[in-house]
């Protein structure tokens, strides 16, 4: 995610019962999901680019609504990947990514509602939405949807 997330966070006796994830997982699944919304986005209109919605709009609750540890991309980054890579250099809070699902589960529900209706122009302005912020979080590190609930976060407490 970005290191915002991690360096912004401040302790506090609350913090501690949060979960700490590495960092390099949600990145990693936001690769995954650039490729994916990408392809939805191209293919558009047709059966194969409902399906990928459909896929993907399950990946994003899966992360929002079970956790991140259930989220598929998470799983395989768990299992194959981070198994092969040295230890992070930081956790983060398991919070904002998990938010971020969240925020991308409304874009693709709203997307997948209008496949199924053939409105292919709401599909895709709600997956451009969705991707351009899975892309920010791939390429730059820079998750969106974190940043949105640390806002939310700075917000509630003032």
């Amino acid at each position: 995610m970005t290191p915002s997330v991690s360096n912004t966070a401040v302790p506090t006796d609350t913090d501690c019962s949060r979960t700490q994830i590495d960092p390099r997982g949600p990145r990693f699944g936001a690769s995954v999901t650039t490729v994916v919304l990408a392809a939805a986005l191209i293919l558009n209109g047709t059966t194969v680019g409902t399906v990928l919605i459909a896929w993907q709009t399950l990946v994003f609750a899966l992360g929002a609504i079970v956790g991140l540890q259930a989220q598929p991309y998470g799983v395989f980054f768990r299992k194959v990947i981070k198994p092969r890579l040295g230890p992070p250099a930081e956790m983060e809070d398991a919070a904002p990514p998990r938010f971020a699902q969240a925020v991308g589960l409304g874009f693709l529900v709203v997307a997948l509602v209008a496949s199924l209706l053939g409105a292919t122009v709401i599909v895709s302005v709600a997956v451009a939405f969705a991707l351009a912020a899975a892309f920010l979080n791939a390429a730059f590190a820079f998750c969106l949807g974190c940043e949105m609930y640390l806002l939310g976060q700075r917000l509630a407490h003032r």
